[in-house]
């Protein structure tokens, strides 16, 4: 394939000279204006931009391109912007129950036609004096649980025919819209993402997201033929003019495939990564071409740029550069010169101190009671973070390459940070992959949703607020202890937002765009599964998780609960290698009984001398039953879960190992809670006989810090770019095992204590549904919990503004 940083000379030729761009600002103001991410990546949006909803995902230009309209598809609400290019406005905004991503205009830009997601019908919008007036649905089924799943739409406005593609059927329909009847429905190699027709309407070509194919569609005869291969997770399409060539992003490679439509076979693969041969963690997802077709802009989500290059000449292709966008751009199209980027995550990360008590809002209906005010804002974390489009002008090959230089800048991975790091000589985690270590034994376990506020906000050494403590030294004695004796993390920051993205992250430093596009509509209680932790195969990281990583590199593992449930693997690598009575998701099951099936394992082990090299747990009930009658109360549902973990550590130092082990505790997300930080701020603990003792570390890590370090002591390669370009926890090390066994402290909360109390938090909290994670409106669930421990008249605390900090030349020391 070829790369972008391979043409990148120009870059490295302007490092040295303060060169101004176009509007006449240096290149240092650009740089002022940087903002940092909680994964330690960063951004310096450029151009102009308009607000958007919750998670835009798609972007549909009528035929004149005098009108835009985005999808917002997010957790909190869904809806639809009606954009004036020619004025940069919105011009209208309403709400939808329930949409996903398809979105296209009729010919004569008198009507709108979107998908309805889990209602499994298309809405049809007439555009009337530049607003949106809801007209008709076309139905395909029955609503959610009915899976079918409206994706991709397009239309044939000669023949008056709609083309819908679906995700969860899989399935290809061809509908009449003068009659709303299906003509057809043809069963598809894999999940599907969208559809383009070919200016003849001959060709349909689909991108089936979960076969790693484009799917061709004769709408002649009406049937398909035979597939194109491309490369994983195909998702957005884009088509030359003379629909000479078809241009496919590929989400799991970094890369987009050109296919001559002539020869129907892929002619060239462009990498889009900043550099050659990286790891997972582009996510190419969205393509564009200028208006000349000779330029193809490419939206890399997960690097917070887009790729750009000369495609004049299809099959020598050249790279040009990128473009700094917002965060998570999912969308990219081109009009009268101007790139429009649609911004999944907004502008910026930030706090959330009033997470608990999300502004209700009330706009949430269907678009057939004409509500078209924008939705309110809330902070749970779910929705907190809005979308922005990116207007840009394209840039001149000298601005271009300022634009490169500030992307790379913002960028912490690089295979130098791939390669090495900056431990010390004679520290327990290696500078580098393949060194020795005398750490022999790797425990990580992975709780469930909870901030570095509600936890260790009431300790004094660190970074915290106390008005927003919820479960402090009273309920969670271990955790503190192990701050107080090992090391306190109080700039720890969790990669992922929900349980969904969250344990995808926590064992493999990567979500798929499947699982980002995808878990905000069952979290808003729109339908969908749960499709993480192993349960679907287009949700799993490419290249496996960390056990795949351990079973190429010869490293014995096991995993107990993670990745298996019901007491069975959820995927292939963990068969043999997992604990059969070992209880993963069940909140009837406490966590110290979960500590004592461990236990045994681990004896059973211990006395063969086959401990494995990678040991994962899953330890839960810090996620609490809210005020459900009759279980456990939240005080002492996480008091369970804090006396499992010191029971865990005090039981491993005193075993013949400890020397030799280390453990790593983390929660999988913080999204039940608030956090005058980051909504993103989390707990994270370490334990060993190399763990410094009293050590109060400020560094900036992520859970992508944790896994690197894992990686390090195992001589395992990166999984992404996120984990290669962590820092690791080096700092947290001795040279010698000195740290004496720990002793588990005493629970000074009752764990019998049981919800007793009929009253409206308890009659809510009867509703909800804790048979998997997350099925529970979060935000809800946080409500009912601040009201438990804080009362019905607590006030939330005014929003503070914090920043990230990162560690600076003068607080790199042991």
């Amino acid at each position: 394939m070829k790369s972008t940083a391979e043409f990148l000379c120009i870059v490295l030729i302007i490092m040295n000279y303060n060169i101004q761009n176009l509007s006449g600002q240096p290149i240092s103001e650009i740089e002022k204006q940087r903002i940092s991410l909680p994964n330690g990546w960063k951004l310096t949006p450029v151009g102009s931009s308009l607000p958007l909803g919750d998670l835009p995902l798609n972007i549909a230009v009528s035929k004149s391109g005098k009108l835009m309209a985005v999808t917002n598809n997010g957790q909190s609400d869904q809806s639809i912007d009606l954009i004036d290019t020619k004025n940069k406005k919105i011009v209208d905004t309403i709400i939808m129950k329930k949409s996903w991503m398809g979105l296209t205009f009729s010919k004569d830009e008198k009507s709108l036609f979107a998908s309805g997601g889990n209602d499994n019908w298309v809405v049809r919008f007439d555009i009337v004096q530049n607003h949106l007036v809801p007209k008709d649905t076309i139905k395909l089924g029955n609503p959610w649980p009915n899976k079918i799943s409206i994706a991709g739409i397009t239309i044939d406005d000669r023949k008056q025919l709609l083309y819908v593609v679906t995700k969860d059927n899989n399935s290809l329909y061809v509908i009449d819209l003068k009659t709303k009847n299906i003509y057809h429905q043809i069963v598809l190699g894999g999940e599907a993402y969208t559809c383009i027709l070919s200016t003849n309407r001959k060709k349909l070509y689909i991108s089936c997201w979960g076969c790693g194919k484009i799917e061709v569609f004769d709408t002649e005869k009406m049937q398909l033929t035979k597939p194109i291969d491309v490369g994983s997770n195909p998702n957005d399409l884009c088509m030359s003019k003379n629909d000479q060539f078809l241009y496919v992003a590929n989400s799991n490679d970094n890369s987009v495939s050109i296919i001559d439509l002539q020869k129907q076979i892929v002619i060239e693969t462009l990498n889009t990564a900043l550099f050659p041969d990286a790891p997972t963690g582009s996510t190419a997802n969205g393509v564009a071409l200028s208006d000349d077709n000779k330029t193809l802009y490419v939206a890399n989500a997960d690097n917070n740029c887009l790729a750009v290059f000369d495609v004049s000449t299809p099959g020598t292709t050249k790279s040009k550069g990128f473009i700094p966008t917002g965060w998570y751009p999912t969308c990219v199209r081109v009009i009268n010169n101007k790139i429009y980027v649609a911004n999944g995550k907004g502008y910026t990360s930030m706090a959330n101190p009033n997470g608990p008590n999300p502004i209700k809002n009330k706009n949430d209906v269907s678009f057939q009671k004409g509500i078209k005010n924008k939705p309110q804002h809330i902070e749970y974390i779910g929705g907190l973070f809005r979308g922005k489009l990116s207007i840009i002008d394209e840039p001149e090959d000298r601005q271009l390459a300022i634009y490169s230089q500030v992307v790379y800048q913002n960028t912490p991975y690089n295979k130098k940070s791939e390669n090495a790091l900056t431990a010390g000589s004679g520290n327990p985690i290696p500078n580098k992959q393949g060194l020795p270590s005398p750490i022999k034994h790797v425990f990580y376990i992975v709780k469930e949703n909870r901030t570095y506020d509600q936890i260790l906000g009431d300790l004094p050494q660190g970074n915290g607020d106390t008005t927003l403590v919820l479960f402090g030294y009273k309920i969670t004695p271990n955790q503190h202890a192990l701050s107080k004796e090992f090391v306190l993390f109080d700039n720890f920051y969790v990669d992922g937002e929900v349980s969904a993205d969250g344990h995808n992250w926590s064992l493999g430093a990567y979500a798929t765009d499947f699982l980002e596009k995808t878990w905000p509509t069952s979290y808003g209680s729109r339908g969908g599964s749960y499709d993480a932790e192993g349960n679907r195969a287009i949700a799993n990281n490419k290249n496996g998780f960390i056990w795949d990583y351990c079973k190429r590199a010869n490293v014995s593992y096991r995993t107990y609960g993670e990745f298996a449930d019901n007491y069975k693997p959820n995927i292939p690598v963990l068969i043999d290698h997992y604990c059969k009575y070992y209880t993963s998701w069940d909140q009837t099951i406490r966590d110290t009984t979960r500590f004592r099936q461990w236990k045994r394992d681990f004896d059973s082990l211990l006395l063969i001398g086959n401990v494995p090299q990678l040991n994962t747990l899953r330890f839960i009930n810090d996620h609490t039953e809210g005020l459900k009658y009759g279980r456990p109360s939240p005080f002492a549902a996480v008091a369970d879960n804090d006396l499992a973990v010191g029971l865990f550590v005090d039981y491993l130092s005193h075993s013949s190992i400890w020397n030799q082990s280390v453990v790593f505790i983390v929660e999988d997300d913080a999204q039940d809670g608030p956090d005058h930080v980051d909504a993103h701020r989390s707990t994270a603990y370490v334990a060993g006989g190399f763990v410094k003792q009293s050590f109060v570390d400020h560094t900036m890590y992520s859970t992508s810090s944790i896994l690197h370090t894992i990686e390090l002591i195992l001589s395992l390669p990166a999984m992404s770019q996120y984990d290669a370009a962590a820092e690791s926890l080096w700092r947290c090390f001795n040279d010698k095992p000195t740290h004496i066994p720990f002793q588990s402290k005493q629970c000074l909360t009752d764990l019998n204590q049981i919800n007793n109390v009929v009253n409206k938090w308890s009659l809510k909290s009867a509703r909800f549904d804790f048979s998997k994670e997350d099925k529970v409106p979060d935000k809800e669930l946080n409500e009912v919990i601040w009201m438990t421990v804080k009362g019905e008249e607590s006030i939330c605390p005014p929003p503070k503004h914090s920043a990230f900090f990162m560690l600076t030349k003068n607080d790199d020391k042991d």
